[in-house]
Parts: C-alpha cells; structure tokens; sequence
C-alpha cells in the first residue's frame, strides 16, 4: 500500500483537483469497476476521502458507480471527448485550406464553431497586411445572432429553437446595426438558409463585416463555420465562391457525403 498523502501540504481547492486526477487515473487503467478499497490503496487516499470526491463526480457523471462500492468512468468523460475530438478534427482539416484562402484574398479567415449560444474562434489565418485589427482572438467568443457563422447555426434550427435562443438571450445587441428583434432576425436567418451563406453587417462591431459558410460532417451535420472578416467598405463579394469552395473541401475532408459549394 502506498503512503498515504491526504496532509501534503497544498492550498485546498489544488488539493481536491489533483485527487480528483489520481482517482480518474486509477478508473482509466481498469476496465471492469474498481472497488473503493482497491482506489484507496492504489491513490493513498482515505476511503472516506475517495468515497467522498467519487460521490461528486458521480453526481455530475464523470464517473459511474454500477453497483455500491465499486466505480467506474462515467460518459460524461466520454460526451466531452467527442466534442473535443470534432472541434480538433475540425481545425486539423481547416488549417491548410483558411491558409491558402487567405493568401488569394489577403484578409482574416475565421473558423468558429458554437457552444451554447454563443460561437468560440478555433483557428484563424491573418497577416499584418491585412489592413485591419483582429477583431476577435482564438478563444475569443461571440453571441451566435451578432455574427456571420452564428446565424449558420441559427438558421440550422428549428423555429422554436430560435425563438428559445430569442427568449434566453433578449437578443441583446452591440451596434447600432445589431439584430435585436425577433422578427428581423427570422428574416435574415430565412436568407441564410436559401443563399447557403450567411452575413455580419457591422452587428458585432463598427467598421467590420464578414461572410460565412458552413462546415459539415460525415453526417452532413453543420459542425462549424469558415468567415471572412474585413473592413466594411472592402468586403469584397467576388470572394465568395472561394469561401464557399473552401469549406466544401474542409467538409469533404471530414468526409461530408454531399458538395455544397
């Protein structure tokens, strides 16, 4: 049996991740249930100390316990996997193509995909050259009706998703361009979904504008968005085809079974 460390010395809140690590670590090298007896000793934690960390993270489905002190990982391990490996797919088969997109057209290319109500910038392609300021980081997130790649997935929904997305939000705006009413949002979005594409007239912020396009998966599952940003009065609509091009062949890669561009 390991030395058990449950006194090392660490602020309190560092201490309970770093058990909870052990613990899940422990689950991941068996794949039958592990009983607590066996965690305690292979962790050094006091059973009552294991017992109680499992019991949070059974609570909220990081692990499983099948029958009464024995455990296992749960699928909520197994959910936000997949997300992860979709959204690293995604950039690993778009990173090429936003490059050589950029290098015809000079402006930033954005891949986004959405979380929530709100879309996350996974990757982007820019130069110095470009004439304009990165609008928004890696990382960065934005409210999915302000934004070209946002209102993709918008008009993806259904009519009462959108309206449920209206309810939560209050369609909050950022600009005097903003879409912060129902109604002209369902208009814009119904333009989505007929042109295939979709726009930020200066919504999100003064002096930029970009156009998107869709990614989809194997399933034909809309999975992200490629958009161009670039100062309003140079959005260039001849680049177009080539932003729906590219993404065709970024779906492609991720083995989408129809063309769309």
């Amino acid at each position: 049996m390991s030395k058990r460390n449950d006194t090392l010395p660490s602020t309190p809140t560092v201490q309970v991740i770093e058990r909870m690590f052990n613990l899940l670590e422990v689950l991941a090298s068996r794949e039958e249930p592990v009983t607590l007896k066996e965690i305690s000793e292979k962790t050094g934690l006091h059973p009552s100390t294991a017992h109680r960390i499992l019991n949070d993270l059974t609570i909220g489905r990081f692990v499983d316990r099948p029958e009464a002190g024995s455990y296992r990982l749960g699928m909520r391990l197994l959910e936000l996997g997949n997300l992860v490996k979709a959204r690293l797919n995604v950039r690993d088969a778009a990173l090429q193509p936003m490059r050589e997109l950029h290098k015809q057209i000079q402006q930033p290319v954005n891949l986004s995909v959405r979380q929530g109500d709100e879309i996350v910038y996974v990757e982007r392609a820019y130069s110095e050259r470009s004439g304009m300021q990165v609008v928004r980081a890696i990382g960065g997130r934005a409210p999915l009706h302000l934004t070209s790649v946002g209102k993709l997935f918008l008009a993806a929904d259904d009519p009462q998703r959108v309206r449920a997305y209206a309810a939560r939000t209050g369609l909050a705006g950022h600009t005097r361009n903003s879409l912060t009413q129902l109604p002209a949002l369902e208009r814009e979005l119904t333009v989505c979904r007929q042109a295939g594409v979709a726009r930020d007239n200066e919504e999100l912020e003064l002096g930029v504008r970009c156009m998107a396009a869709g990614i989809y998966d194997d399933q034909n599952k809309l999975v992200a968005g490629l958009s161009i940003s670039a100062p309003a009065d140079r959005l260039d609509e001849s680049w177009l085809p080539r932003l729906r091009a590219t993404a065709a062949e970024i779906s492609a890669a991720l083995g989408c079974p129809q063309s769309r561009a």
